[in-house]
């Protein structure tokens, strides 16, 4: 048990607990949230389903920016993280088969300004499990930091100064009074369903399925994507030569990979793969999850902010669904401290607008970037494979293209939190 998680209380009476803020969801977004305002003065609670350990024990991993690097360099985590997660100094696209492939190397990003970029590298690789132990770590030390695990959320009432939470905890009833809610909840997020914030989007003709591999052949720190007419197919390179794969295909074909024998499916991943890690070996179960953009209408109300996946949901191609989520937790933190340290009211419309008018118009972007670049590549209309493969041409020859395409996949494109600065 977490030093500064909330215990039982042996009265049969409502407990009421006061904070200033409340987050809902303690994966890596929410944490990141935390841990980013632990010397804001402010009082904060993770009300989390799962017990830290529980949560941290998720088998996944994680395409992480530049910029995601330095907002959790600027929380003061990344010492502890980067040791144990792989730095990759070069990114590979290809479209298939077809020989054209584009490379790039850390001096295609060009000048970066006053950010601290990295010298040589383009990009990491986390596993959930390390990341996420590092700032269950930093909210350990933060004596205003309290675990409300494992707890359910069951009604969320919105007052003129405050929203009160009833939670479940443990058998017991337990009210939590917050100047803000964050709901950092996951894609289905019940606190925005029941705000009536509505939604934006789409669901795809597509699953992904996740695994992670042991190659036989160094994968040399590249990270690279192989678009195919079924979807794209990201292989991000892990600690031990091991990789995380990412296979996209129409749900069919998805749920088909997920159950085939394993010596059919490593043979055709082999296959996928164009043979650059040789021969394979499964280290995890495949996992098979369903994928769509949606992005919410509003990311703020009255005492409400909607933060990661529960505001906006993009096609895992290029990695970048949990990066927006940091860049929403270090945006967010920066509005709040600013606020806190004025005197305004935190949980205020006028501030959260300040969160919403900077983070909704950069996700829709991204939002817009991913499925433009799935629709262009899962498609064999002979006029539309002639303009993407002009398109390969224009990022291996034409250096601003290949400029803008970069900083807009390691985070570099848009306004930086000021955590990235320091």
């Amino acid at each position: 048990m977490p030093v500064n998680q909330l215990s039982p209380t042996a009265s049969t009476e409502t407990q009421t607990l006061d904070f200033d803020i409340a987050i809902v969801g303690g994966g890596i977004v929410g944490a990141t949230l935390a841990s980013a305002l632990k010397d804001s003065g402010l009082k904060i609670a993770i009300i989390e389903t799962q017990l830290p350990a529980v949560a941290a024990a998720k088998k996944q991993a994680y395409a992480i920016t530049l910029l995601s690097g330095m907002i959790l360099e600027g929380i003061g985590v990344w010492q502890q993280i980067l040791p144990q997660i792989t730095t990759f100094e070069q990114i590979s696209l290809c479209d298939g088969d077809y020989p054209g492939v584009v490379e790039f190397h850390r001096p295609d990003l060009g000048n970066t300004g006053k950010l601290p970029v990295p010298k040589t590298a383009l990009g990491y690789v986390g596993e959930h499990r390390v990341m996420l132990s590092a700032l269950h770590e930093c909210l350990a030390k933060n004596p205003n930091f309290s675990w409300v695990c494992p707890a359910e959320v069951v009604e969320v009432k919105y007052l003129t100064n405050c929203a009160e939470i009833e939670v479940q905890q443990h058998g017991e009833t337990r009210i939590i009074r917050t100047k803000l809610l964050v709901a950092a909840d996951g894609s289905r997020s019940r606190i925005r369903t029941e705000a009536n914030i509505s939604t934006r989007g789409w669901k795809y003709w597509q699953s992904c399925v996740a695994i992670t591999i042991k190659a036989e052949k160094p994968h040399n720190d590249i990270a690279f994507e192989r678009f195919w007419p079924s979807g794209p197919m990201g292989v991000l390179p892990l600690p031990g030569n091991r990789c995380q794969v990412v296979w996209t295909a129409p749900h069919a074909e998805a749920k088909a990979l997920q159950q085939m024998d394993e010596t059919e499916f490593l043979t055709l991943l082999e296959q996928r793969t164009g043979g650059l890690l040789g021969r394979l070996e499964l280290e995890s179960d495949r996992f098979l999850f369903p994928v769509q953009l949606m992005q919410s209408d509003r990311y703020v109300l009255p005492r409400l902010a909607l933060i990661g996946d529960a505001a906006h949901c993009c096609h895992p191609v290029g990695g970048q669904g949990l990066n927006m989520g940091i860049r929403d937790a270090g945006a967010i933190a920066q509005i709040l401290q600013q606020a806190h340290q004025k005197g305004e009211d935190i949980g205020d419309l006028r501030v959260l607008k300040r969160y919403h008018n900077w983070r909704k118009k950069e996700n829709l972007i991204v939002l817009g970037f991913t499925d433009f670049l799935d629709r262009l590549f899962s498609n064999t209309w002979l006029p539309i494979v002639a303009f993407r493969r002009f398109g390969l041409w224009c990022l291996r020859t034409i250096p601003p293209v290949r400029f803008l395409a970069l900083r807009l996949m390691t985070g570099l494109m848009g306004r930086p939190p000021e955590l990235a600065k320091n």
